[in-house]
């Protein structure tokens, strides 16, 4: 018996390293992950004090309607009401496991095998890996410092033009691994593109709330565009990342054929999750994750003034979410050999856990680390200084 060749995508290398790190720490070493993005803290008091309240109550936890409980859709139309000042009714919302369960439904309610969907690089890998193992092409757009690491129209003519055809577009904003966002006259601009072209535009915007550039803040692709498919979860923002709970804005035309794949697929989202979840809107949960934000900020400046510490020479500018994506210093490389080299001497030897760029770009990721500084400021001070010393000994020793 054989494998499927849909399964056969590349292996999410950071899982692998949070594995090394558990073995780590089950054989007695303190090491310092900064290799997710897992947001510490956990869900707002809120969440927790209403979760437990609806279980001491045995509320009703059984199946939800597939898209999800009438009041938690409802009150996501009223936070964008409020967020961004755009009204989307209640029904185009729809409850997912998590934003992955998200990715799956919207690639396969708005795309056909064989189909070509554009995605920049460097980004997220599960996108390409999903779309692929679904029978898609998919196109890297290479990007750069200069344009921020976020796709341009030049980019997408250019692939129109070299594959004769594009179905999809997949955009990030803030971005993962870079932080990089883009601004509501460039979205709205792709947005139009996207529309004018034929081009189902599909927004990831996990990490709204998290922003640190007050001239870049999040703007939802609705506000431009209600042919596009916005995803989004509450593991980021509200740090309910094991509640497993995301939702997407699903255009008129694709609800019914949403409603039939998640039936067939996941039957509703975890019933618990999307009672509880309404609290996440309360004054109280929205001050607490502000506060949250208010530390990432903190501890992105610690990060920024630390180049020299990780060996960066140069970085994205994280207007966003929680990583820095850099370039290790040519210096670093010729003695790691390459990213990967270098993290896994750092975890072997300074007990800190990051990234190698290869998850996200299979072209020059090998040049680029990820960090994510979701850890807390005290942790990820200490990672530098680890980092630090570690380097100091190995250049000078080579």
């Amino acid at each position: 018996m054989q494998v499927s060749q849909r399964a056969k995508v590349a292996p999410f290398e950071v899982m692998q390293i949070v594995e090394q790190v558990t073995h780590m720490r089950q054989a007695g070493h303190d090491v310092i992950s900064l290799c997710v993005g897992e947001p510490g803290g956990g869900a707002p008091a809120a969440v927790n004090q209403l979760a437990a309240q609806l279980h001491s109550e045995h509320a009703d936890f059984g199946y939800t309607a597939t898209a999800g409980l009438a009041e938690t859709r409802q009150a996501l139309a009223e936070h964008y009401r409020q967020a961004y000042g755009v009204q989307i009714p209640a029904k185009n919302f729809v409850m997912t496991t998590g934003s992955s369960g998200a990715f799956q439904l919207s690639f396969l309610a708005a795309f056909d095998a064989g189909d070509v969907v554009a995605l920049a690089r460097p980004g997220y890998p599960a996108y390409a890996n999903i779309l692929r193992a679904l029978g898609l092409t998919v196109v890297d757009l290479p990007t750069t410092a200069e344009q921020r690491f976020q796709p341009t129209i030049k980019n997408l003519e250019l692939a129109k033009k070299d594959h004769g055809r594009l179905d999809g577009l997949v955009v990030a904003s803030p971005n993962n691994p870079t932080g990089t966002m883009l601004s509501a006259e460039e979205l709205q601009e792709l947005a139009q593109w996207c529309e004018v072209n034929g081009v189902r535009l599909i927004s990831d915007e996990i990490y709204h709330g998290i922003e640190f550039d007050s001239q870049r803040k999040g703007h939802t692709s609705w506000e431009f565009s209600q042919t596009s498919i916005v995803v989004s979860s509450f593991s980021k923002y509200w740090g309910m990342t094991g509640w497993r709970l995301g939702w997407m804005i699903v255009p008129d035309e694709l609800l019914p054929a949403v409603d039939a794949l998640a039936s067939n697929l996941a039957l509703c989202a975890p019933a618990p999750a999307q009672r509880a979840a309404v609290a996440a809107f309360t004054a109280q949960s929205l001050e607490e994750a502000n506060a949250r934000v208010e530390e990432f900020a903190r501890t992105r400046k610690l990060v920024l003034d630390s180049f020299e510490k990780l060996g960066i020479e140069q970085a994205a500018p994280a207007d966003g979410a929680f990583y820095l994506y850099g370039r290790l210093a040519p210096e670093v490389l010729d003695h790691f050999g390459s990213a990967s080299g270098y993290c896994q001497e750092v975890l072997n030897n300074a007990h800190v856990a990051l990234t190698p760029g290869g998850d996200f770009d299979p072209f020059e990721g090998h040049l680029f680390i990820r960090l994510s500084f979701a850890a807390g400021y005290e942790r990820v001070a200490e990672a530098l200084e680890r980092v630090d010393a570690f380097l100091r000994r190995s250049l000078a020793a080579s």
